[in-house]
């Protein structure tokens, strides 16, 4: 089933505000919160939705990638807002709803989803370089990457042996202060991060030595990247999970992955199309000839029409790029150019000097010989 608009979801147009976006999200994140709605699994899904919506569109760079590329330039099959659960959502979007936890304004405070918000790591990024065969034919590339993971010793919380751990005394493992002022209105509760655990519920009362009470260690890991294909230069993949973990347990940020294009040294990219500029003889644009032009997919014989014309377009369908996750490819265009000497030996220039009354060799161009911008609109 085919993704929705990020726009429609949200109830909102491509030229609304950063502001309008949070306020649309706002207002159906309340609407669909699984607390609000226990016993509907739709109103789950919808919030979910929602949130894939939100994290796209309120982000500048992605939103702008999504507006160019669509779904494919935010992720498509490689882990991106799809891949969200509900810890993710209640780390990333709480704050936009106020109080200790993200729905406690609104739902009675203290119950439901608890007043920690797990952390979330850092999103690291990288540089992956390809051909254009490789872009073609899509392709798995393994890379070194260095990055922060869970110490393997403490479980990734820091303590010795991940049991020297204990519940904050001053929060009661919430990570959080509740306090109650007395207002003309009623009793107002405000929270706050724990000054003692610094939100983390838990003080450790000997550190993990392997970590020195992190929860984490640096790490050279070999990740596998599938890249499907049709990808273009500028634009971004994320795998989810795959950057730093946070300081002492959480939820690890993504791998983004910024593609680069190999320049080929015969075969251009325009959009999906692939062009090549082929140089022919004056003896064989005259005579016609048979000969082999390279392709993404290897070399393809063609035929060379006699009397060809210099800025002649030959076109070999479907020899171009596909879609990113789609099914349409497009074309290769051959641009003839007929190589015009500037060497000429005395033989030569006698040779040709002998043909150069003829009438078949005075330009005498008919309607059917089209100029080089009626072939350029007929292609474009």
């Amino acid at each position: 089933m085919a993704k929705r608009d990020y726009y429609e979801i949200l109830g909102v147009s491509k030229s609304s505000s950063a502001e309008e976006i949070k306020k649309a999200y706002r207002k159906i994140a309340i609407k669909y919160h699984p607390d609000k709605n226990p016993d509907d699994p739709s109103a789950e899904e919808k919030f979910k939705e929602a949130a894939e919506a939100y994290e796209v569109l309120s982000s500048p760079e992605k939103r702008q990638r999504y507006d160019q590329f669509g779904h494919q330039g935010v992720g498509g099959g490689f882990g991106g807002g799809g891949g969200m659960n509900m810890d993710d959502i209640f780390s990333q979007f709480g704050d936009i709803f106020g109080g200790g936890s993200p729905f406690e304004s609104f739902f009675g405070g203290g119950g439901g989803r608890g007043g920690r918000a797990q952390r979330r790591g850092s999103n690291l990024r990288i540089k992956l370089k390809l051909t254009l065969q490789e872009i073609a034919q899509g392709a798995e590339k393994k890379i070194k990457v260095k990055r922060y993971v869970a110490c393997d010793d403490c479980g990734g919380n820091g303590s010795k042996n991940g049991a020297s751990l204990q519940n904050c005394p001053v929060c009661q493992g919430t990570g959080q202060t509740r306090k109650v002022v007395n207002t003309m209105l009623g009793q107002m509760v405000s929270t706050s991060t724990c000054h003692a655990c610094h939100g983390e519920g838990t003080t450790i009362s000997q550190k993990c030595p392997t970590c020195e009470g992190e929860g984490r260690v640096l790490k050279e890991e070999v990740i596998s990247i599938k890249v499907p294909a049709g990808v273009a230069e500028g634009m971004q993949l994320s795998m989810s999970g795959k950057g730093n973990a946070p300081n002492r347990g959480g939820i690890p940020g993504d791998l983004l992955i910024l593609i680069e294009e190999v320049e080929d040294e015969l075969l251009k990219r325009d959009g999906q199309n692939i062009i090549y500029e082929l140089y022919i003889s004056f003896i064989d644009a005259v005579l016609g000839t048979s000969l082999e032009v390279p392709t993404i997919e290897g070399k393809v014989k063609i035929k060379i029409d006699p009397g060809t014309q210099s800025g002649k377009i030959l076109r070999l369908k479907e020899k171009g790029l596909r879609e990113v996750n789609g099914y349409s490819k497009g074309d290769q265009l051959i641009y003839v150019n007929v190589w015009t000497p500037q060497t000429l030996s005395k033989e030569e220039k006698n040779l040709l000097n002998t043909l150069k009354d003829s009438e078949n060799f005075k330009p005498n161009p008919g309607k059917h010989d089209k100029g080089f911008f009626e072939k350029m609109k007929e292609f474009f």
